[in-house]
Order: C-alpha cells, then structure tokens, then sequence
C-alpha cells in the first residue's frame, strides 16, 4: 500500500510540473484555451497502470491543483469539464479491444476541447460559438496525437509498474 501512495504522489507531481513547464513554453496558438496538455501525458500512460477510480483522481487533483496555482476559477471549470469528458472517453475506449494508445490520446485531446466548447456555450449562454468547433477539433487532434506518441514512447523506455 505505501508503495501505491508513493507512486500516485509521484504521478501527481509529475502532472504538476508538467503543467508548470507548459506555462513556460512561449508558443501562442492565438486560439484562446488551446494547449499542448502536456500534463495528459500522466493521465495517458495512468491508463493501464492505476485504476480507473485512482486515475479519476489524480485528474481531478490535477485541474484543481494547477487551476489554483496557475490559473483561475473559470479556468478551472474549463478545465475540469473537459478533463472529466476526456477520462471517461479514454477509459472506454481503453477497455474496447482494437484502439491504440495513440487512438485513445487522440479522442481524450478532442473530447477535452468539447467539454471545454460546452461549458463556454453554457457560460456565454450563446450556440454562436459552436463555429470555434472544428478549430478545437483539430487542435485536440494534433495534441492528443503528440501527446499519444510521446506516451508510446515513454512506456518503451520506462518500466512504470501496475499499482
């Protein structure tokens, strides 16, 4: 059991940093709230190495830690919403045979940019800013594919254990 908690910890401070280090990339896609989410890296090679209920986790005390660190409250629920969506995509996809690691990152990047369109139709109180879709299709897309790579990439190199 100690060795489970350590792991996490360390999961979630690799997710932190992570999130850190990318507010200190300088590269501005001048579309607002697109990222390269380097920080789903963790949750990506998480997929098969915690549970699904400890993966939840670790994502939400992610978005949350971060948002308040380096973000804001609205921020935060962009944030979550499009996390939560995410998680629950990848994990399905995950448990139905056939999809790659690359295929699973890619839906989690273009399903995070979804939640994140619905919670701003919702907060705007406007379906005018569905035209921003297919911008967040592509930019989740390209990101999730990156992020995929680099996670195929890292569990080839890494011997990261099941907890």
């Amino acid at each position: 059991m100690k060795n489970k908690v350590a792991y996490f910890g360390v999961l979630l401070a690799l997710a932190l940093i992570f999130s850190y280090v990318e507010t200190l990339i300088p590269i501005n896609f001048g579309i607002p709230g697109v990222k390269l989410g380097l920080a789903n890296l963790i949750i990506v090679v998480g997929l098969n190495k915690i549970s699904t209920s400890e993966l939840y986790l670790l994502d939400i005390l992610r978005v949350l830690i971060s948002g308040f660190i380096f973000a804001n409250g609205f921020a935060i629920i962009y944030s979550l919403t499009g996390a939560i969506i995410s998680l629950t995509v990848m994990v399905l996809l995950n448990r139905i045979k056939g999809f790659s690691l690359l295929g699973i990152s890619a839906a989690g990047g273009v399903f995070h940019n979804i939640g994140q369109l619905i919670v701003a139709i919702f907060v705007v109180n406007t379906l005018s800013i569905s035209y921003y879709f297919p911008i967040l299709l592509i930019s989740g897309l390209v990101t999730g594919i990156v992020i995929g790579i680099v996670t195929n990439e890292v569990n080839k190199r890494l011997k990261i254990p099941e907890m």
